[in-house]
């Protein structure tokens, strides 16, 4: 089966990945499981299905060390033009074009891939119309500013739901490009 490129991330209802200080701790539910459906997403089964996550600089910089812990099983590969290092034995920086990079780890035998964030390192992902899945969860808040998801002049694509799913105000859903 041929590996997947799947951005999967949570934003705000006005769109937004993180606060303008590239936080993202109010990116919890309301409480109310009034509305859930009885079909939740897996996200421990999801992060059993990808071998890569790809991030941007800042994202890595903004996930806290001890957060880091549950991607131990998966290779990381960070976007960045800076020189960073990491005591992470599994985390790779690179300085390359990551379109292209992604794109020949797409071609090897593997897991999926995770685009994890952020807003620049996805928008490169939109913009070359390479990701096969978008699985984007929108959490019951109003930010009002901060850093967004997409940027200006995307392609226009047409995407099909295949999944949405409800836990506590959080809605999940889950496009593929239409064929």
């Amino acid at each position: 089966m041929k590996r997947k490129i799947i951005l999967n991330l949570a934003m705000s209802l006005d769109g937004f990945i993180a606060d303008k200080d590239g936080g993202f701790d109010w990116i919890a539910g309301d409480g109310d499981k009034a509305l859930d459906t009885d079909d939740k997403f897996n996200f421990e089964g999801f992060l059993k299905s990808v071998d890569a996550i790809v991030m941007g600089r800042k994202a890595f910089e903004d996930c806290p060390p001890e957060g880091m812990e549950m991607y131990k099983d998966q290779k990381i590969l960070v976007a960045t033009s800076k020189g960073l290092q990491t005591e992470l034995k599994n985390v790779e920086f690179t300085q390359e074009d990551i379109v292209k990079k992604v794109l020949a780890l797409k071609e090897q035998e593997g897991k999926d891939i995770w685009i994890f964030g952020g807003g620049q390192l996805a928008d490169a992902f939109v913009k070359a119309d390479i990701i096969d899945e978008y699985i984007i969860g929108i959490i019951p808040m109003i930010l009002g500013s901060g850093r967004s998801l997409f940027l200006d002049n995307n392609p226009s694509m047409k995407l099909h739901l295949d999944e949405c799913t409800s836990q506590e105000g959080i809605i999940i859903l889950r496009y593929s490009k239409r064929k």
